[in-house]
């Protein structure tokens, strides 16, 4: 199977300044900062675009991107890969 031929499984990728930097953090500082990387077919290219992300912004502390599983939220009882 290619990857055209593979199932999309929504990806969303989002990153911002966190308010506080402890163990499972995710408050953003301010919510019209967050950044919309963008929307991928699968959990792959998500993580190469967080991981872009978060090297174009190392030298901040505070800045966190996310990989949100989306095809989770549409179909939460479809069970399947990332």
């Amino acid at each position: 199977m290619s990857a055209h031929d593979s199932p999309q499984l929504l990806h969303l990728v989002i990153g911002g300044e966190l308010k506080d930097l402890g163990p499972g953090a995710h408050e953003f500082k301010d919510l019209s900062n967050v950044e919309f990387v963008g929307a991928y077919p699968n959990y792959e290219t998500a993580r190469d675009a967080w991981r872009a992300a978060a090297q174009r912004t190392v030298d901040n502390a505070h800045m966190r991107f996310f990989v949100i599983h989306a095809h989770r939220l549409l179909d939460p009882g479809r069970s399947g890969p990332s």
